[in-house]
């Protein structure tokens, strides 16, 4: 092992948008942060980051794990706590993007800074090796750019940014931290201006803004071009504008302006013309009300470029480009935009066809490999495939070709030659070997660093050939399987949609405990992709109510109790691995598993009542217990009562940490800043487990019920809420039996219970809500908009 440099503190130098939120997902991560801010001119010296700090609350989606993560950041001003940087192992600066104020940030902070510490830059485009020469020579080895994307706790993407002097063993160590224990995934970029992400990202957004308007389309029938319909997020082109901050955008593009002179495409590195007139006229997006979009009330309407006006959006595609955007064949999907005769079809190939030219050119020039840009457009702007990738899947020779002749026939943004890598007979840049580095003119492996050995399933590129596990058994439903090298530890993964839990997964619970008793050490329960389980298959549940199968509900659920509970009192240990949502009956399979191994994004919670129905997999008999059990010192009820509020609201944990405060996770359970990083963790946690010599918890222990007691306490609150219409009569049902569950029925409060008991209120309180039509309303209203119905 090489020295190791631990991180016991870190500082973030900037409490602005980007800072607070850095700073916030480090302490999100376990490390003490400091975060420094200029002193205020008036008031108390450290009202401007307080406030700062105070903003975190507000913003959506939430940058803090729990309530707690703000008041663990320890806020600093530059004036009276400038030595406290001398015990801080990490120093980020992020502040505004002006050379000059950055360089004299250095000075004042270089004095302060110990002789191990590592100083890092979050700029998102200027030059490293100019901000380098800011620092004291002594200092430059150790410092870099580590560029973190918005939102930084969700976007996986961090650019890491050597300069000619940085200490590529500082560069292995940062990397390591980064990806195991702030959960990230590493990019290393050349030091060329706005980095891959952006550099790749912002191009795209130009092109395609060019597009639009030279095609005549709207920007809302852009948005459902280039969102979804490409594997790209919801908020597409013009949206993401508008979230962005269009005066960000403006301030990106000018800085390509003045520093790429003598790029091919540096004509259209310009402020679009509508941009330019929304921010003139102080439209900056989502932050000022207005941008390309505009809320009115509840409705979206979209500016019109040549009205400047704001319309209905009422985006209706043409035929041709609704069957072309459906067709599941890359290859024949390109092809068909080529030859596609309306201006949507036009537009999209020349979108490609652009980027894809773009790519080729500047490859060589602004990354180490062609991994790279993929994965920074993955992990940075959350593309479902990268540039290379999508070229790759359409057919490298053929759409090379189409790329020369319109390059030649001056279709093309630019006429910029394609680089003679390109058309040398290859049929693309990522294969099992590696991936093609044009600066080195050879494929590039993947990293070698020892961190990566703990990403069991990592995230692979179309042309990757993943490591195949060894199936042990399988059918339709599931999966038991072990990993290479890992042979001792038995894997059990579902293969239902969204891993739902159906009769053939219960029967595949059980197989896996069978199987794993007989010859393993212990089950991980770890899915192939997120979510982890979104809980039972209602289509099925539905049909046997409907059909008044009584018989068929009871043994399903009771199917799922025995396998739920087989979990639980498995010889071998069983953990469940998490990452994403683990609802309903997910969740109930996470809480009685031995140990749960979470992903800090892990979203986890009983959401039953949206479906009418209570929790009938042990998962309410388990908050019974856990109530007495994390109840430190006097009447548990309080606590019991926090629990039956978040089942009786169906919310959902935000964070693995906050699945902590809700009991869904208990202390034991351990959570994991990378989600790559669960599978490694939960086989190291079956086996530690394993040798210390695991015993499953004794099955005929009894706790004392809340009782009638609780149960009429519970029911005060029901009605207060019904009487403020904060509820409807069947939540009122719903809650109320959930409350006789939960405290253990109408009897005596003290009363002695145990397992079995509760889990006969949990399935004949959970029958008799599907027999009630209202449920039925709300089953079928899930299954056909995915959301909840209020009836």
């Amino acid at each position: 092992m090489s020295h190791h440099h631990p991180i016991r503190k870190a500082a973030v130098l900037g409490a602005g948008v980007m800072g607070a939120q850095i700073a916030a997902h480090l302490v999100n991560a376990g490390v003490d942060t400091l975060l420094f801010e200029l002193p205020a001119k008036e008031g108390k010296p450290n009202d401007l980051v307080n406030a700062a700090v105070k903003r975190l609350s507000k913003l959506k989606p939430s940058p803090l794990g729990s309530r707690e993560i703000g008041r663990l950041l320890q806020p600093c001003n530059y004036d009276q706590h400038l030595e406290l940087l001398s015990g801080c192992d990490l120093i980020i600066e992020a502040i505004a993007e002006r050379m000059d104020w950055k360089q004299d940030l250095y000075e004042k902070i270089a004095p302060h800074i110990n002789d191990q510490a590592w100083i890092a830059s979050n700029t998102s485009g200027l030059s490293m090796s100019v901000l380098a020469d800011a620092l004291p020579q002594a200092l430059r080895s150790r410092f870099c750019g580590v560029h973190f994307f918005n939102p930084p706790r969700y976007m996986k993407l961090v650019e890491l940014i050597p300069h000619a002097g940085t200490n590529p063993a500082m560069l292995d160590q940062l990397e390591t931290f980064l990806t195991t224990f702030v959960g990230k995934g590493v990019v290393r970029a050349k030091d060329t201006p706005n980095f891959i992400g952006n550099r790749v990202g912002v191009f795209s957004m130009l092109a395609t803004m060019y597009h639009t308007s030279e095609f005549g389309l709207g920007f809302d029938i852009v948005d459902k071009l280039t969102g979804p319909a490409i594997k790209r997020p919801k908020s597409a082109t013009y949206r993401t504008a508008d979230v962005v901050g269009l005066d960000t955008m403006q301030h990106v593009i000018s800085t390509m302006q003045n520093t790429l002179p003598d790029d091919p495409w540096k004509q259209y590195y310009q402020v679009p013309e509508t941009l330019g007139k929304l921010v003139e006229a102080g439209a900056l997006g989502q932050k000022s009300g207005a941008g390309f979009y505009r809320k009115e009330g509840k409705v979206i309407k979209v500016l019109d470029a040549a009205s400047s006006e704001y319309r209905q959006s009422d985006a209706q595609l043409s035929d041709e480009i609704q069957g072309i955007v459906k067709e599941r064949d890359p290859v024949k999907k390109m092809a068909a935009l080529r030859a596609g005769n309306s201006p949507e079809a036009q537009f999209m190939w020349a979108m490609f066809r652009d980027l894809f030219h773009y790519c080729a050119y500047h490859l060589g020039e602004i990354a180490d490999s062609a991994r790279e840009v993929d994965q920074a457009m993955r992990w940075g702007y959350g593309w479902g495939l990268g540039p290379f990738e999508t070229w790759q899947a359409s057919g490298w020779q053929q759409v090379t070709e189409w790329l020369q002749e319109d390059i030649a026939t001056g279709k093309s943004m630019s006429d910029a030659p394609l680089p003679a890598w390109v058309t040398d007979g290859r049929d693309g840049v990522h294969t099992p070997q590696g991936s093609y580095s044009a600066a080195d003119d050879q494929l590039q492996a993947r990293s070698a660093l020892a961190v990566y050995r703990r990403q069991l399933q990592p995230e692979l590129l179309i042309g990757e050939q993943p490591v195949a596990g060894k199936v042990i058994e399988q059918d339709e439903h599931w999966r038991l399987w072990t990993q290479a090298n890992h042979d001792d530890v038995l894997i059990l993964s579902f293969l239902s949609k969204m891993h739902s839990i159906s009769d053939g997964v219960i029967e595949g619970i059980q197989r896996g405990v069978a199987l794993a008793e007989q010859a393993y050490r212990g089950l991980v329960i770890c899915q192939d992709s997120e979510p982890f389980c979104v809980g039972a298959d209602l289509q099925g549940a539905l049909q046997l109510a409907v059909n008044d199968d009584m018989d068929g509900l009871r043994s399903m659920i009771d199917g799922f109790q025995q396998a739920v509970m087989r979990l639980k009192y498995a010889q071998v240990p069983t953990v469940a691995a998490v990452r994403g949502m683990a609802l309903g009956g997910g969740c109930e399979i996470v809480m009685q598993c031995s140990r749960a191994v979470a992903a800090f994004e892990s979203y986890i919670g009983l959401v039953e009542v949206g479906v009418g129905l209570l929790p009938g997999g042990g998962g309410l008999k388990e908050l019974a217990i856990r109530s007495v059990e994390n109840t430190k010192a006097g009447d548990s009820f309080p606590l019991l009562q926090q629990y039956y509020q978040q089942v009786a609201m169906g919310k959902v944990a935000g964070s693995a940490l906050e699945a902590k405060a809700f009991g869904y996770l208990t202390e034991r359970d351990i959570v994991v800043m990378n989600p790559d990083e669960i599978l490694h963790t939960a086989i190291t946690q079956v086996r530690s487990m394993h040798d210390a010599g695991y015993r499953p918890p004794l099955s005929n222990a009894s706790w004392p019920a809340a009782g009638d007691v609780g149960v009429a306490t519970l029911k005060m609150m029901l009605a207060n809420m019904l009487e403020g219409h904060f509820i409807s009569e069947h939540d009122l049902e719903i809650g109320s039996r959930v409350a006789r569950v939960i405290c253990g029925g109408e009897i005596d409060r003290g009363t002695m219970i145990n397992e079995q008991w509760l889990l006969q209120l949990e399935q004949d309180n959970f029958l008799a809500l599907t027999q009630l039509d209202k449920t039925r309303q709300r089953i079928e209203h899930m299954l056909k908009t995915g959301k909840p119905l209020r009836n």
